[in-house]
């Protein structure tokens, strides 16, 4: 039993964190209700209840980071936001970093500061022995930032290279890397564990959307895809392949034996801060298994509407479909399109207390507060069709559908269109119009598609330019004429170099293009007497329809974007 006096001090302590949920909710951001699970919850758990509030899924660390400051009177920071200093890195190794959970983020030698990020203010033991570590020959300036920005910070900033490096030198010399250890602030395990955790941490750090395990005739090839390209990160000798592979499957709790059938799984791991999952797909070749990881970050997977890069036009445009009541909402385009990056942030966009939003997919990717999702389950005979059935019958306003793949489950999401719901799904067509002949290909007629279709939107994913390095030159006349400009009034537009702050690639991050077609009454028709692909597009054109390549040419006069990047995702043959 707790003693009188403990519960006392547990009772002081919770009255002195509910002064931040007051602020939350004098904000209007945090219900009383919400707060309350939140101080149940810190009962059980003991964490802060700023953390919990987060965790729980109620405020964004960002909110919470702004509302602290607020009442610390502590200046906040934002390090998604900042360059960091790398004099200043070099004051504090990567193990005290970890350690205290603290960052450093700028060197001032001329007032002799050096500023550094906390997620708790008062761990001053942390800045103690920072203190006693300088030497006392720099002040202390702390600023506030969120404890998954510090975490990640540290990982993408100290990065991963020393600690893989070391740990092959003990699986081949058998001397233990001590520095290796530190970083992970962990006890002995076997290196295998470790060098698994840090490619694993390496490709999450450089933003990576999956790792390729490829075994090759003499040796195991590690490629990551970032920014939608595959890059070569290591060579190991093949010898590692077996026991990497065997961790790999205990992870992702697959049959360690079974090595010729193809298997699936999922890992989900806390790297960074934050909960990231891995799908994982192992495949035999010729040369052994094959394993690549799909990487899912929860918290890059839900983007803001506004966040989408429209144009304000197709902002509006897109927003005005979404409050249509009833009817489908395709969004299209190949794999790895950010399709479904795309409808989460229109659910989490029209996601509220008032809207009853439930979803079938293959598996959930993201989980979202108020959102009742469910996973095709093969096993439970709960596929996409049936799924669809199931969540009509628990009173929703909006269904998503992970994909339309065959005629059942089309014939499903139509009819919940027809009986007053909004359904979202996926398509993989080339092109907004050219789902309708993909439509009519999986069973669905002209008669049921006019009418019950709102719009469809196509994308692609194209490579943002490295700011740093692109170089300005002056537009070709052949060059003028893809982009859809006049050549007597040649257009500035920019090249990938490639620098340090981008990898020597030339480019940076991505971010969709897209074609929006709004469907009316006119193009119903259309459909309905079984026009072409392209009498449909001409009509669509011809009522203010900008194609993907249109949307594309923006971006590359913008000079977000280079031509080549553009011509390498996008059909420009069309307009030479």
């Amino acid at each position: 039993m707790n003693s009188p006096a403990s519960i006392t001090t547990a009772t002081t302590a919770t009255a002195a964190k509910r002064h931040i949920g007051q602020i939350l909710i004098s904000q209007g951001i945090l219900t009383e209700d919400q707060l309350r699970i939140a101080l149940l919850e810190q009962m059980k758990s003991k964490l802060p209840v700023g953390k919990l509030l987060v965790n729980l899924g109620f405020v964004s660390e960002a909110t919470l980071r702004d509302a602290l400051s607020e009442k610390l009177g502590l200046q906040s920071v934002d390090l998604s936001q900042i360059i960091i200093d790398s004099q200043a890195m070099k004051l504090v190794p990567r193990d005290f970093a970890l350690r205290h959970h603290i960052f450093p983020i700028a060197l001032d030698r001329d007032r002799g500061t050096l500023i550094v990020a906390l997620s708790d203010t008062n761990n001053l033991v942390a800045l103690d022995q920072l203190r006693a570590r300088l030497r006392g020959e720099l002040e202390l300036e702390p600023r506030l930032a969120g404890d998954t920005e510090i975490s990640r910070a540290i990982e993408q900033y100290y990065g991963h290279e020393l600690s893989i490096d070391g740990i092959l030198h003990e699986i081949e010399t058998g001397e233990v890397d001590y520095q290796s250890l530190a970083g992970a602030g962990e006890q002995y395990s076997q290196p295998v564990v470790r060098l698994i955790a840090a490619l694993l941490a390496d490709a999450v750090g450089k933003n990576a959307s999956d790792i390729h395990f490829e075994p090759e005739q003499n040796f195991l090839r590690i490629r990551y895809r970032i920014d939608g390209v595959l890059r070569q990160i290591r060579s190991l000798h093949k010898t590692y392949w077996p026991a990497m592979a065997v961790r790999i499957k205990v992870l992702a709790k697959m049959n360690i034996a079974e090595t010729r059938a193809p298997q699936d799984g999922r890992i989900s791991l806390s790297l960074t801060g934050r909960q990231v999952d891995f799908r994982v797909a192992s495949q035999a070749t010729s040369h052994g298994e094959n394993v690549v990881l799909r990487i899912l970050d929860r918290q890059k997977g839900i983007v803001p509407l506004d966040g989408l890069g429209l144009e304000s036009s197709q902002l509006d445009l897109l927003k005005r479909l979404i409050s249509r009541p009833e009817g489908i909402i395709l969004v299209t385009g190949p794999t790895g399109s950010g399709k479904t990056t795309t409808l989460y942030s229109v659910l989490n966009h029209i996601n509220s207390d008032t809207v009853n939003i439930m979803t079938m997919e293959d598996p959930v990717e993201y989980p979202m507060t108020m959102i009742r999702q469910t996973s095709v389950n093969e096993a439970a005979k709960m596929d996409f069709a049936s799924g669809i059935r199931s969540l009509m019958r628990q009173d929703p306003d909006v269904i998503l559908v992970g994909e339309i793949r065959d005629e059942e489950t089309a014939e499903m999401a139509f009819r919940a269109a027809m009986t007053g719901h909004q359904v979202y799904s996926t398509l993989h067509t080339n092109s907004a119009v050219g789902a309708f002949p993909r439509l009519l290909d999986t069973g669905v007629t002209p008669e049921v598609m006019a009418g019950n279709m709102i719009g469809i939107v196509a994308q692609r994913l194209i490579r943002r330019l490295c700011k740093h390095c692109r170089q300005p030159y002056t537009a070709t006349s052949a060059e003028c004429r893809l982009l859809g400009v006049k050549a007597d009034r040649p257009p500035t537009v920019y090249r990938a170099v490639g620098c340090d702050h981008c990898d020597y690639q030339g480019y940076r991050g991505r971010l969709a293009i897209m074609e929006i077609l709004k469907l009316d009454v006119d193009l119903d028709e259309l459909i309905s007497r079984r026009a072409t692909a392209r009498e449909i597009q001409r009509a669509a054109v011809a009522k203010g329809f900008r194609t993907l390549a249109d949307d594309g040419a923006r971006r590359v006069l913008e000079g977000t974007t280079s031509l080549d990047e553009l011509m390498r995702v996008v059909d420009l043959t069309d307009r030479m």
